[in-house]
């Protein structure tokens, strides 16, 4: 069962820690690798350098999104994505520890449940727009 006294604050807290987790990481590629570094890493797994800065744009914009509560359901499913491709271009043949040399992927499919866990459950308390299911 359910305890709806508190199950708000639990979706409170898988968002705002989700949302800090993707803002460090948007702020990690602008400030510590930069923007050209960052989309020279892209390039080096084949991708072009222009998903580098969109990205970056997801991950800060939607960490700061996923922080305020605003269509938090709508931005979980919309960077789902986003670690889909660092998944499947940058950690799928690490093996599954993300200690692993070069990252494994558990950390991203960790991410993607969470990401689905706060678009099934919604924004819950102290979200600035709380969409309607």
């Amino acid at each position: 069962m359910i305890d709806t006294r508190t199950a708000p604050y639990g979706a409170l807290l898988i968002r705002l820690a989700l949302g800090a987790m993707f803002l460090s990481h948007g702020l990690l590629k602008v400030f510590v690798f930069g923007f050209a570094g960052t989309a020279g890493y892209f390039e080096s797994l084949g991708l072009p350098s222009v998903l580098a800065y969109l990205t970056i744009l997801a991950e800060v914009g939607g960490g700061i999104l996923l922080i305020l509560g605003i269509y938090a359901r709508v931005v979980a499913v919309l960077l789902i994505p986003v670690l889909a491709g660092a998944w499947y271009f940058a950690h799928a043949d690490k093996g599954w520890l993300f200690s692993n040399a070069g990252g494994g992927w558990e950390y991203i499919a960790f991410l993607i449940a969470a990401c689905a866990a706060v678009a099934l459950t919604g924004p819950g308390a102290m979200a600035l727009v709380n969409e309607r299911r």
